[in-house]
């Protein structure tokens, strides 16, 4: 089917911004090309090349009303599951046919410049209430899940705002592992908890990189190797962090 310059121009913005959007959520490599292939399909540009790595995205089309290479370059990345459903869901549609190219892209620039993420502090509230079940999961006492709750739940929310402080996500983990063993210490101290080995474990465990973790694994098993291993060591990286950040608080309180 023909395209015309503009018709082609949307459809190139729409493949390119809901891979964007997938990646700047947490989702892998493989189902953002996937979706840029499908959605481009569905409105009739079969040649389609596109490149993918944690930090940018290269999509072109052989078409001669189109540009010849497109970059975009992600700089921030979260994890977001719900905007990556939604575009999922966007993007079945376009395959049906119940989307124009123009609707489509006016709907994921909405979808991008959206904030749907959860207010802090019911993230800090989820965290607190998954370091005690960690707690528990770890075979501690429950004298210990309030103080687990407290050290977890209040690291979490240091680590959100530290964040937004120092864009340098090696430090802001290494911070927030940093309170949460000054917390735990000293909860410990007062008397609100016993086993200080365990409620650390707890606290710290809503910052283990575990979507990272596993989106390394299934790039690497899809094949896309340079995505795989960036991610692998973005998430050893972290894992480093969190572990410095307690090894200093027992190396300096025992």
């Amino acid at each position: 089917m023909e395209q015309s310059s503009q018709e082609t121009r949307d459809i190139v913005e729409v493949c390119l911004l809901a891979g964007k959007i997938i990646l700047q959520s947490g989702g892998e490599t493989y189902r953002v090309e996937d979706t840029m292939t499908r959605i481009a399909a569905s409105y009739g540009l079969t040649q389609t090349h596109s490149f993918v790595m944690p930090t940018g995205i290269l999509f072109s089309i052989d078409e001669k009303s189109a540009p010849a290479t497109r970059l975009v370059r992600i700089s921030e990345r979260s994890t977001d599951l719900r905007k990556v459903t939604i575009v999922n869901d966007l993007s079945r549609r376009i395959s049906q046919g119940q989307l124009s190219a123009s609707e489509a892209l006016q709907r994921l620039r909405d979808l991008d410049a959206a904030n749907l993420s959860y207010p802090v502090w019911v993230q800090a509230a989820a965290a607190a209430l998954v370091s005690g079940c960690f707690l528990i999961m770890f075979q501690g006492g429950w004298p210990d899940f309030a103080a687990a709750c407290a050290a977890g739940g209040i690291g979490y929310a240091g680590s959100v705002f530290l964040q937004r402080l120092v864009p340098i996500k090696f430090f802001t983990e290494f911070l927030a592992a940093l309170i949460i063993g000054t917390l735990a210490f000293g909860l410990v101290r007062i008397g609100a908890g016993h086993d200080l080995d365990r409620i650390i474990v707890g606290s710290v465990m809503p910052l283990v990189p575990g979507l990272l973790i596993t989106n390394a694994v299934r790039d690497l098993m899809a094949g896309h190797l340079v995505s795989g291993l960036s991610k692998g060591a973005e998430a050893f990286l972290t894992a480093f962090a969190i572990g410095a950040g307690i090894a200093f608080v027992l190396s300096f309180y025992r």
